[in-house]
């Protein structure tokens, strides 16, 4: 039998975010809403990409996370960019 995992014992860790848009500086704009939650992260910490068309970016970023709210807040903030399609 399973035991069902306390979710606050995941915390902290290691944590993608990924952010799939349309925007002009999508990389700079996800910097701008993560920056208030996760401040002083290393550029190494971000990695961007073109579609296959070049018609949207993707933008992954790695961070450690503290809490489930932690990481609700940081995901809330990337959603609120202007041209975000897709948050993962």
């Amino acid at each position: 039998m399973e035991t069902e995992k306390n979710p606050a014992e995941d915390f902290p860790h290691l944590h993608h975010v990924k952010a799939i848009g349309q925007h002009t500086d999508l990389l700079g704009a996800v910097r701008a809403a993560i920056a208030p939650h996760a401040a002083d992260l290393p550029d190494t910490a971000f990695s961007c990409r073109p579609s296959s068309q070049g018609q949207y970016q993707a933008v992954t970023v790695s961070l450690e996370v503290s809490s489930h709210e932690h990481l609700l807040a940081i995901y809330t903030s990337v959603k609120e960019i202007d041209g975000v399609i897709l948050c993962l």
